[in-house]
């Protein structure tokens, strides 16, 4: 039977968390930079694709700071108010984190496109030079930033034991999902600028370099959208994975005094922490003292096995108990 995949993600959350900061530190780091290059290159250059580049990147810096704040507010205990900790700050600093990409990035890069196009313009070579010298910086620094990303993503899909693309899917972790998809799609939004650019500077037409700012809205509004998707199903209560469940449902039936699992929900509370909720139905035949003792032993094994599993809620009923009340309802036999 396998284990949880937090469980198998390799060193403790404190250090996940550790090793999410120091990635989103290396992304914000590269962004302030890439944004006053970008900025000043862009009135420069007269550059609407390099200005989008340059409201993209404030949106990323933004965003940046949130995913920060979500990993320290996320770890704070629990207490009265919130018994079950603060760990769906994460997913609501990465909803914030989406609205920034849509509003700050998307939409400033589709108007920049539009505007290009209503009022056409020119460039001198001066600015076309300022402009490539400034992508290209960029792209090598976002790219440095990206590689940051994906190594992380790879050693947590090696120690979960599977590929990075299923890391990408399924992790749980939306400060690093958040990350890896802003540098994919700076490192893309750079070289969509640089190919309008380059159009530009071939032809003489505006157009291509209004058409490449447009899709780099159109690319950021889309990124926006998947990453506000999976906050919304994160904040709403989403269920652990399916191996999860499969395997906990079995672990409880191989218990002697369970007779059926009647019920079995799940819902995460954090990247790494998991609340378990369950109604089984008891073997007829065991004393309450037994009863209890063989609740903690399976709940300590729930929790060997699935470390993730922070709260875990037995609803123990009596199979037999349950047939003899039925019973009595129905009323006596008919003969």
């Amino acid at each position: 039977m396998g284990t949880g995949r937090t469980a198998g993600s390799g060193g403790s959350p404190a250090e996940r968390d550790s090793e999410t900061r120091f990635t989103v530190w290396v992304a914000l780091a590269a962004n302030l930079v890439i944004c006053v290059a970008k900025a000043v290159g862009g009135v420069i250059a007269a550059s609407p694709a390099l200005l989008s580049e340059a409201a993209h990147s404030v949106a990323d810096s933004l965003n940046e700071v949130f995913l920060l704040a979500s990993v320290k507010r996320s770890r704070r205990p629990a207490d009265r108010r919130h018994p079950f900790g603060y760990g769906k700050e994460r997913f609501f600093w990465s909803l914030l984190a989406a609205v920034g990409i849509f509003v700050t990035g998307g939409c400033f890069s589709v108007f920049q496109g539009i505007e290009a196009f209503r009022s056409g313009g020119s460039e001198s070579h001066e600015g076309y030079v300022i402009g490539f010298v400034v992508l290209l910086v960029a792209l090598l620094a976002e790219g440095a930033s990206l590689v940051r990303a994906v190594l992380q993503v790879r050693g947590a899909a090696a120690a979960a034991g599977h590929g990075m693309r299923e890391e990408i899917r399924e992790g749980r972790d939306p400060a690093l999902r958040t990350v890896l998809a802003e540098d994919s799609t700076a490192c893309a939004g750079v070289l969509l600028a640089m190919a309008g650019m380059g159009l530009h500077m071939a032809t003489g037409q505006m157009a291509y370099e209004a058409s490449a700012s447009i899709l780099i809205g159109v690319l950021l509004v889309y990124v926006a959208y998947t990453l506000g998707r999976n906050a919304r199903a994160q904040l709403i209560g989403e269920a652990a994975e399916p191996e999860v469940q499969r395997g906990v449902k079995e672990l409880l039936l191989q218990q002697p005094e369970i007779d059926s699992v009647t019920a079995l929900l799940t819902m995460r509370l954090s990247p790494d922490s998991v609340l378990l909720a369950a109604s089984v139905d008891l073997t007829a035949g065991y004393d309450s003292e037994t009863v209890e003792d063989a609740m903690v032993r399976i709940r300590t094994e729930l929790k060997r096995r699935w470390p993730e599993l922070g709260q875990v809620f037995l609803d123990v009923t009596d199979a037999a108990a349950t047939h003899r009340a039925a019973a009595r309802d129905r009323g006596p036999a008919r003969t």
